[in-house]
C-alpha cells in the first residue's frame, strides 16, 4: 500500500473517523463521499449513529476543512427526521457550519429515490436526500454528468430569455444547432433498495448502504484518476469499491467492526484481479 507521512492509502480504518482524520495531512484530501448517520434514521450496530448529535459533527466537519485540499470538495448526502410533526432541519445547520468554517455552499443537489423506505400516512412520501456539494475554494475539477439535450439540434437564435429585471431577449445568435448532449440537471434519479443499489448481497447486511450509482456519479464529477477520496462513515465499504473501479485512491473510516467486516469482503471480491499501486497518487498531492 502507498504511505503518506506514516498513514496507509488505500485502506479502510475500524476507528472513529476523528481518529484516522488526525493521521491525514493538512490540505491533502481532493474530496469527501459520504453519508453520515443523520437523525438516528437507522439504528446502527456500534456505531457512532448511537449518539449523532450536532456537537458530535462539528469537530467531524472541521477536521475535513483542514485535510481537505484547496479546490477540493466534501459530498455530504444527508436528510432530515421527523420528530413531532417538524422535520429537524440538522441537514441545513450542517450546510451553515459548513460555510461557517470555510467552505462554499457550490452546489445543493438532490438525490431522488426511486423506492419509499418509510411510507407516509400523514404528508407526501420523502423520496429525496440532499447532496451538498461542499468546496474549499474554486473546484480544481469538474468532469460533468451529460444528458441529452430535448431541443438537441434547434437553432440557438431561435430561443429568447429574460434578462433580470424581466426584459425578454433574444438568445445567443448565430445558426449553430444545440448539440445532442448536455450537463445534466442537479436532481438525479436513482434506483435504491435490495437488489438495485449494488449486486453484492453481503453489503445488504447494513441497513443503509450507499447507492453505487451515486457513488459512482460523484467520483467521476469531482475527481480526476490518481486523487484521494476519503469517506468517514464507509459503513458497507461502497466509496472505497467504486474508487478502486475508477482507479482513484482512497481512505476510508468505519467505527463499526461488523461493518468494516463487510467492506473488506466486498473489497477482497473487487481486488480480485486488480491492484491498488497502479493509482500513482497525482503528482499535484
Amino acid at each position: 500500500m502507498n504511505l503518506v507521512k506514516n498513514m496507509e492509502i488505500n485502506k479502510i480504518y475500524n476507528e472513529n473517523c476523528l481518529d484516522t482524520m488526525k493521521k491525514i495531512p493538512d490540505n491533502f484530501l481532493d474530496a469527501t463521499i459520504t453519508s453520515p448517520p443523520y437523525d438516528n434514521l437507522r439504528t446502527y450496530k456500534k456505531g457512532i449513529g448511537d449518539a449523532w448529535s450536532f456537537e458530535v459533527f462539528k469537530p467531524i466537519a472541521d477536521e475535513l476543512y483542514r485535510t481537505t485540499k484547496k479546490g477540493g470538495v466534501v459530498v455530504w448526502v444527508v436528510g432530515d427526521a421527523t420528530i413531532g410533526g417538524s422535520e429537524t432541519g440538522s441537514s441545513f445547520r450542517q450546510a451553515l457550519y459548513f460555510q461557517e468554517i470555510g467552505f462554499k455552499i457550490f452546489d445543493t443537489m438532490i438525490y431522488q429515490k426511486t423506492g419509499t423506505p418509510f411510507p407516509q400516512k400523514v404528508r407526501y412520501n420523502q423520496v429525496f436526500e440532499y447532496m451538498f456539494v461542499f468546496s474549499k475554494g474554486k473546484p480544481k475539477t469538474f468532469n460533468p454528468i451529460l444528458k441529452p439535450n430535448i431541443t438537441a439540434g434547434a437553432i440557438r437564435n431561435s430561443r429568447k430569455f429574460r434578462n433580470k429585471d424581466g426584459e425578454l431577449v433574444a438568445g445567443m445568435q448565430g445558426d449553430k444547432p444545440i448539440a445532442e448532449m448536455g450537463i445534466d440537471n442537479n436532481i438525479w434519479i436513482i434506483k435504491n433498495g435490495m437488489y438495485k443499489s449494488t449486486k453484492d448481497l453481503i453489503a445488504f447486511e447494513h441497513p443503509a448502504i450507499f447507492p453505487e450509482e451515486l457513488a459512482e456519479k460523484h467520483i467521476i464529477s469531482w475527481t480526476n484518476e490518481g486523487d484521494i477520496i476519503y469517506d468517514p462513515f464507509m459503513g458497507s465499504g461502497t466509496t472505497a469499491k467504486k474508487s478502486i473501479e475508477l482507479n482513484r485512491n482512497y481512505i476510508g473510516s468505519e467505527i463499526s467492526k461488523e461493518y468494516w467486516n463487510i467492506s473488506q469482503e466486498r473489497l477482497k471480491v473487487e481486488m480480485k484481479d486488480k491492484i491498488v499501486e497502479v493509482f500513482p497518487i497525482r503528482q499535484d498531492q
